[in-house]
């Protein structure tokens, strides 16, 4: 089955390779209101279980390959527990290492690691989507939290959507991207950002990465406090507003690729994303 890769954004400060064409810089702009309020769990992973034992199959899946090579990504994603497995604290730890490994698509890499979502498992229509997570700091690493509409193996990407709650650069641990992705009649696609910076580095301990998403209009939470907001008005010419239908979620580390750049002498392997739980709320 055919699936498309990982969409990322840009920078607030420069332009960033994006899918399959030029994103445009993010356009940082406060919360316009208060996130509508979500009460009930309909959906959670909190990734206990004792350590060495893979995620919760019957919650998320593995995607297996090299899905990051438009990007120049340099992992493959595999479904081994050497790249993803819980830690026996209640965490999922999804592992980037230096070693040369090649898929079923055929493609050889440097690093392996791991890209867990829960398509054909589980999918939302607004909500509170959120996970509290420590995220690795490294040049050229690459964590993520994102949805993406299940309209995917049909309609195709961008057409399906992309909503990015966590987008972060190991080199800059301190700051923390949001995007959304969709089609454009003006462009390949566009993307529209925006992010916050952190007094102190992201990746010094745990931190809670949410979306409050309603009909037209989705807002970015850092540890609960609002940073950004989008609706249909801040769309550019042409672009089109594919927000309000069901989108899966999907969680990974990438190592290099056109925003992050390559590895350098400094990056620690094996470098670790730790996920304390993903929850759900409508």
């Amino acid at each position: 089955m055919k699936r498309l890769v990982l969409t990322i954004a840009a920078a607030t400060t420069a332009l960033a390779m994006c899918g399959f064409g030029l994103s445009r810089p993010a356009q940082p702009r406060p919360a316009t209101s208060a996130p509508v309020r979500y009460a009930k769990l309909v959906w959670a992973d909190e990734f206990n279980g004792p350590a060495g034992t893979p995620p919760d199959a019957s919650k998320m899946t593995h995607d297996v390959g090299a899905w990051g090579y438009p990007e120049h990504e340099l992992e493959t994603y595999t479904d081994g527990t050497a790249n993803a497995s819980l830690d026996g604290h209640g965490h999922l730890a999804i592992v980037a290492r230096r070693q040369t490994a090649t898929g079923p698509d055929g493609r050889r890499r440097t690093y392996t690691s791991a890209r867990l979502e829960t398509q054909g498992l589980f999918s939302a229509t607004h909500g509170l989507i959120e996970a509290r997570m420590k995220i690795p700091t490294g040049a050229g690493l690459w964590p993520a939290f994102w949805l993406l509409g299940n309209g995917v193996n049909g309609a195709g990407w961008p057409a399906s959507g992309e909503i990015d709650v966590l987008e972060a650069l190991g080199q800059h641990p301190s700051v923390a991207h949001g995007f959304i992705n969709g089609p454009s009649t003006a462009a390949p696609h566009y993307t529209v950002g925006r992010g916050v910076n952190s007094p102190r580095s992201l990746a010094s301990g745990f931190h809670t990465y949410a979306i409050s998403w309603s009909h037209n209009s989705i807002t970015w939470l850092l540890d609960g406090v609002p940073y950004g907001t989008v609706t249909p008005k801040d769309l550019p010419p042409g672009a089109k507003w594919v927000f309000n239908g069901p989108f899966h979620l999907a969680l990974n580390l990438a190592v290099g690729g056109d925003w992050a750049g390559p590895p350098n002498s400094a990056t620690h392997f094996p470098a670790t994303l730790l996920v304390d739980w993903v929850r759900v709320y409508q």
